[in-house]
């Protein structure tokens, strides 16, 4: 029996993404199973036939889930099985629903569910770049209406050439990593980070990205065209109009909210209550029975004028809602260790924005474990992004951490980590977490720029500073016009047509995250895009400059010191001492913290204190541990244990030898006590000799001792 129909995708070098339908999970709407070596994802797709009355937006959710079985592991924690999504997961169903959104019938309102699953996963292969294929295919190959198909690539430069959906392996080596959705004919999103790359090859990559794109889009229709399904879609019906009540408020109300856009007033909330009152003043003239027949149509009919005069303002005038110049910046402040407690604090306030943002240097302890089916290892960078409702003065509960806390913070965190100093430069586990107290667009750029601040305050001897800056897009289809508009508002961002934030320092872009809510935006658009973002940035940090430059020449004084020290593996055990006793021992002596890691040959010590001299007994009390006797020094070694034959002397840590009896002292002695030494007694001897079979160390005390002449022996 044939079951399931495929279609395969040539990536070229003897790759292939296979897609199948057909096979699994056929009481969904759409499913379909993605390929790429061993790594399988399957997408299933889901909506309801009925759309709630009154639904005024597309209730759209999509989730990807880690199966850890893919790999071959259980997940961790106390039940065993998979919770909660991780942040990973959690980014990627971002990644995904952005890419889909805009791609929905603008009158589709059904309850729509996408599902993405890893089920089975090659360690080398990201699944990340094939879920939006899949979720897409998913939906190709259903009869729910959809504007696609769409795909996401990742594609990276390694060496100077492009490559699409790298293994991890490429990755280590790439200056370039976005991923990249698009359709046939147009690019609806881009996130990733770059090493200090310039906008002309972030561009290339671009196109790189878009070619490939195509042909994946192509293989959806082709497999589309095999299912019977697929070929008639759904009908929903689409929303009732008042074309009259329509008329009716563009006559009375459009020149009025044109004047408001126009005029430009930079106080939001001002803003807000003068179009509200333009509503209000109309409802004011309609009947009770009117307003409960037509409140709906209204509230749609005036958000819609408003956007349209918003937008032809923009065009017409040049001006925008707060009465910038589409350039122009807005006015911007910052303030550095404003919280003297915090090992490096920054406020940077733009406009209507503000980040009260914190760095934290800690140990290898407090490093972030990363356990996702694909990937593990650890994170000693953190940044941590918050949004509280109170920053746009509203009132909302505040349980958990949202994903677009999530997905901004990422953003944050891809620009800042390429500056972040590595290895011997750092020896901390750094955790930024930015607190948003004002909102009004362009939170996440905000963040860069005072997590870049706050850096230097706490003397983190990052590479060099970095902003960021939300770009915006008014475009005419009609007349083709259109505006880029730098540091964008919140409003800014809901009536236009992109939101393309790009951080940077002077020498490159660092990350960038894009989104695209019309057809047909060409390429020089987004050069134009990026080349007016990149004055915004040189603005944006010659003003960081005016508060901070350079990193602090020292942490502060609270701030946890920490030393390395790199020893032979073989004396790791020797350092930690049976069931730990020594390090534990030590750390108690020292008020230290003592984190050894096992790196190569080598094991790595990081001594932690605020107190020098307690770090200066554990250096010293581990060089003795790792020291090797040599043959012909002398020692301040502690005496140990007296036999009748001699004394038991430790030179050095764990490390004694016999210091004979008649090697005390140059008189013959008839016993140890005679010499007057005694158990714990300090005592200067020398190594004459290591048994090349036992290893004992044979001492010598008398021969540092000056030889008393023949005649005066007793």
């Amino acid at each position: 029996m044939n079951i399931g129909m495929k279609k395969t995708i040539d990536l070229g070098g003897g790759r292939t993404i296979t897609m199948e339908t057909g096979k699994l999970a056929r009481q969904a709407d759409g499913s379909v199973v993605v390929s790429s070596g061993q790594t399988m994802l399957l997408a299933t797709v889901v909506a309801k036939k009925e759309v709630m009355e009154g639904q005024s937006f597309l209730p759209l959710s999509v989730d990807y889930q880690e199966k850890y079985a893919a790999a071959g592991r259980f997940p961790g924690g106390f039940f065993k099985r998979e919770a909660r999504p991780s942040e990973y997961e959690i980014l990627i169903s971002r990644l995904v629903d952005r890419a889909l959104r805009p791609m929905f019938p603008d009158h589709y309102r059904a309850d729509t569910q996408v599902l993405i699953s890893l089920i089975s996963a090659e360690k080398n292969i990201l699944p990340d770049a094939l879920a939006g294929l899949a979720a897409s295919a998913a939906l190709t190959v259903s009869d729910i209406p959809f504007n696609g198909p769409i795909s996401e690539v990742r594609v990276a430069r390694v060496n100077g050439g492009f490559v699409i959906n790298p293994t991890m392996t490429e990755l280590a080596d790439a200056d370039i990593e976005i991923i990249v959705a698009g359709t046939m004919d147009n690019i609806v999103m881009v996130e990733g980070e770059m090493k200090e790359v310039s906008e002309k090859d972030m561009l290339e990559a671009i196109k790189a990205a878009h070619e490939v794109i195509r042909i994946q889009c192509q293989a959806q229709l082709d497999l589309a065209a095999e299912v019977e399904k697929s070929k008639v879609k759904r009908e929903y019906p689409e929303e009732a109009q008042d074309e009259a009540l329509l008329e009716q408020m563009r006559n009375a109300l459009y020149d009025r909210l044109y004047q408001i856009a126009a005029q430009g007033n930079p106080d939001k909330h001002a803003r807000k209550e003068a179009f509200e009152q333009v509503k209000t003043d109309f409802a004011a003239g309609l009947s009770e029975e009117e307003i409960e027949e037509k409140g709906k149509f209204v509230d749609n009919y005036f958000y819609q004028l408003q956007k349209e005069a918003v937008r032809k303002a923009v065009l017409d005038k040049g001006t925008r809602l707060d009465g910038r110049r589409t350039n122009e910046i807005r006015p911007i402040w910052s303030e550095v260790d404003y919280l003297p407690a915090a090992h490096g604090s920054a406020v940077f306030t733009r406009g209507e924005t503000q980040s009260l943002t914190t760095v934290t240097l800690g140990t290898k302890l407090d490093e972030q474990t990363i356990d996702g089916a694909v990937i593990e290892g650890k994170s000693k960078f953190l940044l941590h992004y918050n949004f509280p409702p109170f920053s746009t003065g509203e009132v909302k509960m505040a349980r958990f951490t949202s994903r677009r806390e999530i997905g901004h913070g990422n953003l944050a965190l891809r620009a800042l980590k390429p500056v972040i100093p590595n290895g011997n430069d750092n020896p901390y586990t750094i955790r930024v977490v930015s607190d948003i107290l004002e909102s009004n667009g362009s939170s996440s750029m905000a963040t860069v720029c005072a997590g870049t601040l706050a850096l230097l305050d706490a003397g983190v001897k990052i590479s060099k500073p970095v902003s960021g800056i939300a770009m915006g897009l008014i475009a005419d289809p009609v007349s083709k016009r259109y505006a880029v508009l730098s540091d964008i508002l919140g409003d800014e961002d809901h009536l236009g047509d992109m939101d393309f934030k790009v951080t940077g320092t002077r020498d490159g872009i660092t990350a960038c995250q894009m989104d695209i809510k019309i057809e047909g935006l060409d390429y020089q658009v987004l050069e134009e895009a990026l080349a007016q973002a990149r004055e915004g940035r040189m603005h944006i940090l010659d003003e960081m400059a005016k508060t901070i430059s350079e990193p602090r020449p020292d942490y502060k004084p609270h701030v946890p010191r920490i030393v390395k020290m790199t020893v032979p593996k073989e004396f790791i055990g020797a350092i930690i001492g049976p069931g730990g006793k020594v390090i534990q021992e030590m750390q108690k002596e020292s008020g230290s913290t003592i984190v050894i890691e096992e790196i190569g040959d080598y094991g790595v010590v990081d001594i932690v204190s605020e107190n020098k001299e307690s770090i200066d007994y554990v250096i010293k009390r581990i060089k003795g541990i790792i020291a090797v006797p040599e043959i012909g020094l002398a020692y301040t070694g502690k005496i140990k244990s007296i036999v009748p034959f001699g004394a038991f002397v430790e030179i050095l840590p764990g490390k004694e030898g016999l210091l004979h009896i008649s090697e005390i002292e140059w008189r013959r002695l008839e016993k140890v006590e005679d010499s007057g030494l005694k158990v714990g007694d300090e005592v200067e001897v020398k190594l004459l000799d290591i048994d090349k079979k036992t290893g004992k160390l044979k001492l010598s005390r008398k021969v540092l001792l000056p030889r008393e002449p023949r005649g005066d022996r007793r």
